[in-house]
C-alpha cells in the first residue's frame, strides 16, 4: 500500500495564507520602495554634489573677482589720468589705504612703476620682502592685458596663505607700472572646506564628505587636512583629480563614480567637481567625494526598519491569524471530530452550528444526514434483526420438519444445538461462533431430507445396504446448502460430523487436525443426544455411562478437549437439566420396557444410532 501523503492542518494553512497575504505584499513594497528611496537618494546625492561643487567654485570665482575689480578699476584710474606723477602721489596712497581697510582679506597692495620706487600699503606682521618678491613674480610673469592670478604663497611671517593679482598700467599708452594685490585665502577656505580642521585619515574614518581644491598642477591648495594643503601635495593619485586635469578647461561640472584605495582596502566613491576660472591663466579644481556606503547609509537603515516592520506585522498578524483561524476553523474542527464518531458508529452524535453563516449551514445539513444516517441504521438494524430471526425460524423449522419423520427422533436437531452451543462455551467459544455452531448444529442432518422414509422410519436396525444409503446423508446436506451463500459458515458441521479423529469416519475419512473444530462438537453433541434417548430398538442411556461410554472413544472417534468441554456442561446442570433429566423421567413412565443397560451397546451400534 502506498504511503498516505502527509496532510496539513487546516489552522496551519488559513495562518500560513494569513502571513502570506499579509507580509508578502508589506516586505515587497518595503522592498521595492527602499530601492526606489535608494534612486532617489543616489540622484539627490548627486545633485547636492553638484550644486556643492558649483557654489563653492562660484564662492572663488566671486573672491577673484572681486580683487580683479578693485585692481582694474585703479589701473584705469591712473591711466585716465595721463599723469605718470599719480603713481606716487598721496591721493593714489590714499586710495590704496581705503582698499586695504575696506576689504579683510587684502593683505598688501604694491604699485610697481616702470621708473621710481614702489608704493606699497598692507597690513602689520607682513614681511615687505615676500611683498616686493611676489610683487617682483608677478610683473615677471603676467601676460596680457587682463588681470594675472599668481598661485597660491605662504607669506612667512605667519603662515598665511596668499594668491597674487596683477595687471599692467598704461599712461598714454606706454607701460607705467604694475599694481600687485596680495588676498589672504584664508576666510575663502574656511568657506569651502569649513572651519574644522580633520586629518585625511579622520575623514575617511568619519565616512564625511570630503571637498577640497587643487591647483592645474594637481596640488591641494584648500583642504580640511591643514597639514596636506600646507604640503601641496599633488592629489593625481584620485582618479577625480585626474579626471579634472584631463577635461576640467571643457567641462564646467561633472559626475564621477569611481574607486579609492585607502588603508590598502578599496572603496567605491561617488564625487564631482566644478571647475573655478580665477583668470585667463589660472583655474582651481573644486572637488568633492565621499564613500558611497557611507552616503547612502539612510538606503540601509531604511531597509533593516523595513524588515523590522515587517517582522512586527508578522508577528502581529501571526497572532490574530491564530485568534481568528481558531474562531474559523473551529467549527469545522467540531464536524472533523462528530464525522470521525460517525465513522466509529455513533450515530448520536450532532455538531454546535451558531458559528458563521456558511459553517452553520454546513453543521446543520451535517445534522440532518446524521439524523437520517442514525433513522437509516435503525431500520436497518430492525430489518436485519427480522432477517435474522426469519433465517433463524426458517432453519429451525427445516430441522425440525426432518426430525418430525421419526416420532423418536423429534426435537434432536434441537437438542444437538443445546448442546453443541454448552460444549462450544466451554471451550472459549465467541458469540459469533458460539451462533455459527448452533445453526451448523440445527442443519446437521439436513441431508436426510433427501434419504427414503423406509430407511429413515425404519423401527429395527438397518442393513449394511440401507446403512450405506443413511451414510450419504452428509453429502446431500452439503450439496443442497453449498448452494445458499449465507449457508457458508454452516457447512463444516454438516458435512464433516461424522469425521473420525482416527481417520475411520465418512464422507472423506479425514483425521485430527484435518476436521474443523465446528464439525468436532457436533459429532460429540450428535452422539450424546442419540445415545440418551430412547430407540424402537434401544432404550437410552443414564448421564453417567452415557460419558462414560463417550470418554472410552476419545482419540479414536472424538478429540479429548471437547469431551472435556461436554463433562464440564453436565457438571454445571446444563446439559442435564435441559435434556438428560427430561429423558430420565419419561424413561421411569414406561417402566414397562426392556431394562437392558444402555452400556452394552457396542461401537458399531452407536454408528448406527448417530448415521
Amino acid at each position: 500500500m502506498p504511503p498516505q501523503p502527509k496532510r496539513i492542518r487546516l489552522i496551519y494553512f488559513v495562518v500560513a495564507t494569513l502571513l502570506v497575504v499579509g507580509l508578502v505584499p508589506l516586505v515587497l513594497t518595503g522592498y521595492f520602495l527602499s530601492n526606489r528611496s535608494a534612486r532617489e537618494l543616489r540622484s539627490a546625492e548627486n545633485r547636492y554634489q553638484i550644486q556643492l561643487v558649483q557654489e563653492k567654485a562660484s564662492q572663488i570665482e566671486m573672491f577673484a573677482q572681486r580683487y580683479d575689480s578693485m585692481i582694474d578699476g585703479l589701473s584705469i584710474a591712473i591711466s585716465q589720468s595721463k599723469n605718470p606723477a599719480v603713481l606716487a602721489s598721496a591721493e593714489t596712497e590714499s586710495q590704496m589705504a581705503t582698499y586695504l581697510r575696506e576689504n579683510p582679506d587684502l593683505i598688501a597692495i604694491s604699485i610697481k612703476p616702470a621708473v621710481g620706487d614702489t608704493l606699497s600699503v598692507f597690513r602689520p606682521g607682513i614681511n615687505t620682502a615676500d611683498v616686493e618678491r611676489m610683487a617682483t613674480q608677478a610683473t615677471t610673469e603676467k601676460k596680457g592685458d587682463n588681470v594675472w592670478v599668481g598661485t597660491p604663497k605662504r607669506v612667512s611671517n605667519n603662515g598665511t596663505q596668499a594668491i597674487t593679482f596683477s595687471k599692467e598700467v598704461r599712461v598714454n599708452g606706454q607701460h607705467a607700472a604694475d599694481i600687485v594685490a596680495l588676498a589672504s585665502t584664508q576666510a575663502i577656505s574656511q568657506s569651502i572646506v569649513g572651519i574644522n580642521t580633520m586629518t585625511n585619515a579622520e575623514l575617511w574614518h568619519a565616512g564625511y564628505p570630503m571637498v577640497f581644491v587643487v591647483d592645474q598642477n594637481g596640488k591641494a591648495v584648500f583642504h580640511p587636512d591643514q597639514q596636506l594643503a600646507r604640503s601641496s601635495r599633488p592629489m593625481n593619485d584620485l582618479k577625480i583629480v585626474s579626471e579634472w586635469l584631463e577635461g576640467g578647461s571643457q567641462v564646467q561640472s561633472a559626475l564621477v563614480p569611481f574607486t579609492a584605495a585607502f588603508e590598502e582596502r578599496s572603496h567605491e566613491m561617488i564625487g564631482a567637481y566644478s571647475t573655478a576660472r580665477l583668470g585667463p591663466q589660472q583655474s582651481f579644481g573644486v572637488i568633492t567625494m565621499q564613500d558611497e556606503a557611507k552616503a547612502l547609509a539612510g538606503v540601509g537603515e531604511m531597509r533593516t526598519q523595513t524588515w523590522f516592520i515587517s517582522m512586527a506585522f508578522a508577528v502581529f498578524a501571526l497572532g490574530i491569524g491564530l485568534v481568528l483561524s481558531r474562531y474559523m476553523t473551529a467549527p469545522l474542527l467540531r464536524l472533523v471530530a462528530a464525522a470521525k464518531r460517525i465513522s466509529e458508529g455513533d450515530f448520536s452524535n450532532r455538531v454546535d452550528t451558531r458559528n458563521m453563516t456558511e459553517v452553520g449551514t454546513l453543521g446543520e445539513t451535517f445534522n440532518v444526514m446524521s439524523e437520517k444516517i442514525e433513522d437509516q441504521i435503525a431500520n436497518l438494524a430492525c430489518a436485519a434483526a427480522e432477517n435474522r430471526e426469519l433465517f433463524v425460524g426458517t432453519v429451525k423449522a427445516l430441522a425440525a420438519a426432518i426430525d418430525g419423520k421419526d416420532k423418536y427422533t423429534r426435537g434432536h436437531s434441537e437438542r444437538v444445538s443445546r448442546i453443541s452451543v454448552a460444549i462450544g462455551k466451554r471451550m472459549g467459544l465467541d458469540d459469533k461462533e458460539l451462533e455459527t455452531l448452533r445453526m451448523s448444529a440445527l442443519l446437521h442432518d439436513v441431508g436426510k431430507i433427501a434419504i427414503d422414509d423406509a430407511i429413515l422410519k425404519k423401527p429395527a436396525a438397518l442393513t449394511d445396504a440401507e446403512f450405506e444409503i443413511m451414510k450419504t446423508h452428509p453429502q446431500r446436506g452439503y450439496k443442497i446448502m453449498s448452494q445458499i451463500p449465507a449457508m457458508k459458515d454452516f457447512l463444516p458441521g454438516m458435512y464433516m460430523h461424522h469425521e473420525m479423529v482416527n481417520g475411520k469416519g465418512y464422507p472423506q475419512g479425514l483425521k485430527g487436525d484435518e476436521i474443523p473444530l465446528q464439525a468436532k462438537i457436533v459429532s460429540v453433541a450428535d452422539t450424546f443426544d442419540a445415545m440418551t434417548i430412547d430407540r424402537p430398538y434401544q432404550k437410552g442411556m443414564e448421564l453417567k455411562a452415557a460419558l462414560e461410554r463417550i470418554g472410552s472413544f476419545v482419540g479414536t472417534r472424538y478429540e479429548g478437549s471437547v469431551v472435556d468441554a461436554l463433562y464440564l456442561a453436565c457438571e454445571d446442570g446444563e446439559i442435564a437439566n435441559g435434556i438428560v433429566r427430561q429423558m430420565a423421567a419419561i424413561r421411569a413412565a414406561e417402566a414397562a420396557q426392556t431394562e437392558k443397560a444402555a452400556e452394552e451397546v457396542e461401537e458399531s451400534d452407536i454408528l448406527s444410532l448417530v448415521a
